[in-house]
């Protein structure tokens, strides 16, 4: 009577928790996959320089003062965030349509996980760029911000906002990777799309006025983001006093890899 009321751990229990645990499984060789190789250091490589390049340019300025500092700290880490996206983008392009353009897919369609867990795994791999990048990034922003107490206010904000701006490029990648039969094609679509959502931040500031302006500016995530930066770093408004501008951000961070899963 014991047995069946309280029936032990069937056989198939075990498996079922291998199978819940995969992601981390299939996680763990994207990475190796990533980094080992050596494309991942490649890419951090090429993102150091271009961070190396910029905040060279703004140091050698003697004449900056404490306002114009600030406005150095911002577009060193926005040009991190934005940087950062595109490598994350890069790597989860290449995350379904690398495999179908090299045969692989079939086989690891094979393998104990399930689609969803294969795309979350893919999905971490690429967003480890992001962290890598951001660790990489906060020296620069410190040299930067050193004489005018912006490091703590750059280093929370950036962390909030490329992580959101991270896991929209994620599942942009990974969308488009899906639906592509061959990488170039991925790519070229998901480079293609993050430049539309960062091409707004570009625009001069009488651009984005009036009311398309404050449209634009709820609309574009990166455009959002990246302006809630400004106003936290440039402006001292606070975190809370903008935080407005990061609702579409979230939701697009949530919404966009959750379609994807």
């Amino acid at each position: 009577a014991s047995a069946v009321t309280h029936p032990p751990a069937s056989r198939t229990e075990a498996p079922n928790r291998a199978v819940s645990r995969s992601w981390i499984l299939v996680a763990g060789q994207e990475l190796r996959d990533l980094w080992l190789s050596g494309r991942g250091l490649t890419l951090m490589v090429a993102y150091t320089a271009v961070l190396s390049g910029s905040t060279y340019v703004v140091a050698i300025n003697e004449d900056l003062n404490f306002v114009e500092q600030r406005e150095a700290v911002s577009l060193t880490l926005k040009l991190a965030v934005v940087v950062g996206g595109l490598l994350v983008v890069l790597v989860a392009a290449d995350a379904i349509s690398g495999e179908r353009e090299r045969g692989t897919l079939e086989g690891l369609l094979l393998t104990p996980a399930s689609r969803r867990e294969l795309v979350v795994g893919k999905g971490l791999s690429a967003l480890s760029l992001w962290a890598v990048a951001y660790a990489l990034g906060l020296p620069y922003v410190w040299w930067l911000g050193r004489d005018v107490g912006t490091f703590g206010v750059a280093v929370v904000s950036g962390l909030v906002v490329g992580t959101m701006l991270a896991l929209l490029c994620v599942g942009i990648g990974l969308l488009v990777s899906m639906f592509s039969n061959s990488n170039l094609l991925s790519l070229s679509i998901s480079f293609f799309a993050l430049l539309v959502l960062v091409a707004p931040n570009q625009m001069p500031t009488d651009a984005v006025r009036g009311w398309a302006g404050e449209l634009l500016l709820r609309l574009d995530p990166f455009l959002g983001g990246l302006t809630y930066l400004d106003k936290v770093i440039i402006n001292e408004r606070g975190f809370a006093a903008d935080l407005d501008l990061l609702l579409v951000p979230l939701l697009a961070a949530v919404a966009v890899p959750a379609v994807a899963l």
